[in-house]
């Protein structure tokens, strides 16, 4: 084996564990697609308390060509979306069977903001943790980082429906 070969081996097992949820188990986890699934892969998975998702921002993102198409940023609201979709499939991943058909549902957004442009070529770390939980209701905190700083954070609340 080539010493290259060897560091993208360590590289990939460095990024992927067996408490990772990749891509695959996510969509089966909450019914998100293309062009609304903004998560690419969750790792940090902590079953009911915390996760980091992970979200590779590119050119080619939809939303891109109109905001702005001089000046590329990623829309905030989506970087919120992005965290709730990394709590819900913590939620669901959670719960298990229980969880088998339900849907989340946003109750309420508080305290977001915005403190830097997300831009083309960043990666964002979405990390979430639980704040509590009363029956199917769970209220989360997020922080949406680039390069260790945060772009994003809010509170936010869903609640657990029946599909």
């Amino acid at each position: 084996m080539t010493a290259q070969m060897r560091v993208i081996t360590t590289m990939s097992e460095n990024v992927t564990s067996g408490d990772d949820i990749l891509i695959n188990e996510i969509q089966e986890l909450i019914p998100h697609r293309y062009p609304m699934l903004l998560v690419d892969r969750i790792v940090n998975v902590k079953l009911g308390e915390s996760a980091t998702g992970i979200k590779c921002v590119t050119m080619n993102e939809h939303f891109f060509q109109g905001h702005f198409p001089d000046s590329p940023i990623m829309p905030g609201v989506l970087i919120v979306e992005a965290l709730a979709q990394t709590a819900g499939a913590l939620v669901m991943k959670t719960l298990g069977d229980e969880a088998r058909n339900k849907l989340i549902y946003f109750m309420s957004i508080e305290e977001a903001k915005f403190r830097r442009p997300v831009v083309p070529g960043d990666q964002l770390a979405l990390e979430v943790s639980m704040l509590h939980r009363r029956k199917t209701v769970w209220k989360f905190k997020g922080q949406a980082k680039v390069d260790g700083q945060v772009a994003s954070e809010a509170v936010y609340t869903a609640m657990i429906v029946d599909r």
